[in-house]
């Protein structure tokens, strides 16, 4: 399953928005993607839960010129800056968006109902005050890509090794497939975001899918204990690196317009 989280969307069509490059109701469609709805609750001004549309220009409103992601895990507050609430909450929901130019930040939760395969997905975006800070172990898209390629190889060689299904056919097939959905017109990140940010979250994307399968489809030939712990030694700081590098993507076109 190709990696997309939702605060990436958020951010991404939210940033092309506040820049003016998409429409509001284009920039809305785009970030509930397949889910069946999303609102925001907890906005200054709004006693209420609100549509997409009404939350994202009521950011504007409240001074806010840009949207930046955090994807954290235990361990690693990645993108956060607190408070401890916030931090919690974050932390819970595995990623979450924090706004430039107000001291606000927004976490989702997601409520699935139905059966598999036919599931009515909501969201609701709880909005939350955050510290004015800068954002915790974010690297620039240049560390970013370095730290890609670098991690890849080694955890190459280590999975190859030790015979891991993610590293064989198996995650080839997976790979063309995922090829396949980019080549027939997904787009990568919404307009307004560089080149290489493009390039970055793609090869982020491709790494995540990789460790995911290398857990998915069992230890392959790594059936000693030692194999098995070596696996996950490897595949850890893979798994850390890659998250750091979606933040750096997503987070790309704040840091373009801030740098210019």
């Amino acid at each position: 399953m190709l990696f997309e989280p939702r605060s990436g969307r958020l951010a991404a069509w939210g940033n092309a928005l506040l820049a003016g490059l998409v429409s509001p109701d284009e920039a809305a469609s785009s970030i509930v993607g397949e889910d069946a709805v999303h609102r925001v609750t907890g906005l200054p001004g709004e006693p209420g839960p609100v549509g997409l549309t009404l939350a994202l220009g009521r950011l504007r409103v409240l001074g806010v010129s840009g949207l930046r992601v955090a994807l954290p895990a235990p361990g690693h507050p990645l993108g956060l800056s607190g408070p401890a609430e916030f931090n919690a909450r974050a932390l819970e929901a595995e990623e979450a968006v924090v706004a430039v130019g107000a001291a606000l930040g927004l976490v989702p939760e997601v409520v699935e109902a139905g059966p598999a395969g036919d599931l009515h997905v909501s969201v609701t975006w709880h909005c939350l005050p955050v510290r004015e800070a800068p954002p915790a172990d974010v690297p620039s898209l240049g560390e970013a890509e370095r730290e890609l390629a670098e991690a890849l190889r080694e955890a190459t060689v280590v999975l190859t090794r030790l015979d891991v299904a993610g590293s064989g056919p198996v995650a080839e097939a997976a790979l063309s497939a995922y090829r396949a959905r980019a080549e027939a017109g997904r787009e990568v990140l919404a307009p307004g975001y560089p080149p290489r940010a493009v390039r970055v979250l793609a090869l982020a994307q491709r790494v995540d899918l990789l460790v995911s399968l290398a857990y998915e489809n069992g230890p392959g030939g790594a059936v000693a204990a030692s194999e098995m712990a070596a696996r996950s030694e490897a595949l850890r700081p893979v798994e850390r690196v890659a998250r750091r590098a979606l933040v750096a993507a997503y987070n790309a076109a704040v840091e373009e317009r801030e740098r210019g």
